[in-house]
């Protein structure tokens, strides 16, 4: 956001003043003419308003008052703009494909992403969030830290962009931040292929150092066409091989190079 923001400052939020980035952040979304977007955390307005002039309908939503006020008055005459005083941690979320482009408290990244990606019927397109350096580390890693993680990561393609230094926010965070990207992965598991990927995560992650044939209660075959080498920890296995996994165990196959 240009300016200054209403004080105190709502929940501790950082609010992206750097004009250069939520363009950017908003042409590689991909949101176009017709598209759903949503602004998570929008504060003033600034990722909102760059997403509006692509031609995209936003949503935007702030659970502070004052600032969703603000937004009224200020997209009140944009017709592709919806301002929605709620928490993100609790509103519904749209039941068509949607887009997020958002910049929310650090504070609320995993609530952000376990609404976004824990739950497969959320029509989640993609994602290009503003988040703590060490999160988007964290979430961006080839190998996940742990079942949940893995469940995310087994199904969105995480990559992290590049650091965003605090200099690009009002009041600028004593942490770095960093633009995380998220796209869905080639394929789509069937409700079956979900629940056997859900449950064989949590028994692989009951024993991350313990070797995957001993976790895993699969046929050795089925790993190895998957890429998964049975013998090696369950921690060296990465996302990748997670996903490939899942498309087998539910009798697809994946894309060259995915």
């Amino acid at each position: 956001m240009a300016g200054r923001p209403l004080a105190p400052n709502p929940a501790g939020a950082h609010f992206l003043r750097d004009r250069r980035l939520t363009a950017q952040l908003a042409r590689d979304s991909g949101a176009r003419e017709g598209q759903l977007a949503v602004d998570l955390g929008a504060g003033g307005g600034a990722i909102t308003a760059e997403l509006a002039a692509t031609g995209a309908r936003v949503i935007a939503v702030e659970r502070d008052g004052r600032l969703a006020a603000r937004l009224r008055r200020r997209f009140e005459h944009q017709d592709l703009v919806t301002v929605v005083e709620a928490d993100l941690r609790s509103m519904p979320l749209p039941r068509q494909p949607f887009l997020v482009v958002s910049s929310p408290p650090f504070s609320l990244t995993t609530a952000l992403c376990r609404r976004l990606l824990g739950d497969p019927a959320v029509p989640l397109a993609g994602a290009e969030l503003i988040i703590e350096r060490g999160a988007a580390r964290r979430l961006a890693a080839s190998r996940p830290r742990d079942a949940e993680t893995a469940w995310w990561t087994a199904r969105y393609q995480a990559r992290l962009i590049r650091v965003v230094g605090p200099g690009s926010f009002v009041p600028p965070p004593r942490a770095h931040a960093a633009w995380l990207t998220l796209r869905r992965r080639p394929g789509l598991l069937s409700a079956r292929g979900q629940r056997q990927l859900r449950a064989v995560l949590a028994s692989a992650y009951r024993r991350p150092g313990d070797r995957v044939d001993r976790v895993v209660a699969l046929p050795r075959r089925l790993l190895l066409t998957a890429g998964l080498e049975p013998t090696a920890p369950v921690a060296d296995i990465t996302a990748d091989q997670w996903h490939r996994l899942a498309m087998r165990l539910d009798g697809g196959t994946t894309r060259p190079g995915s």
